[in-house]
């Protein structure tokens, strides 16, 4: 059976605050992770690092042979459909024998609501 990962990849900040929050999502997947990925990543589109290829290199390092990579945004944009799936299928040329597929954004789910609302105030 091949060997899976996850890729979770935002947009990258200036701030080290912001860009550890996706280093935590990280950790949060790998906890409540199932096993269908063997490898749990993040990296930054931009402005930080690690990079997308630096994500994809190490996850083929870590012998990964198939990758999933996931923009968490919430919408689809020019950033998730394209400067993102771009930016991997550059990092994938190195790795021939590696395949690759970019999910689409979060989107709409009922799991955001639920946090929307709990943000904002409401309990239920």
């Amino acid at each position: 059976m091949s060997k899976k990962a996850l890729i979770i990849v935002d947009h990258g900040s200036k701030l080290d605050q912001a860009n550890e929050m996706l280093a935590r999502i990280a950790e949060l997947i790998k906890k409540k992770n199932s096993p269908e990925f063997e490898i749990i990543s993040y990296c930054h589109m931009e402005l930080a690092e690690p990079t997308i290829r630096q994500a994809f290199d190490d996850c083929v390092s870590q012998g990964a042979q198939h990758i999933v990579v996931h923009p968490y945004f919430l919408a689809p944009g020019r950033h998730s459909t394209q400067d993102i799936p771009n930016l991997v299928k550059d990092a994938a040329m190195k790795h021939p024998g590696v395949s690759y597929h970019v999910t689409e954004p979060l989107g709409i789910q009922e799991n955001i609501i639920e946090v929307i609302l709990e943000r904002a105030g409401n309990k239920n």
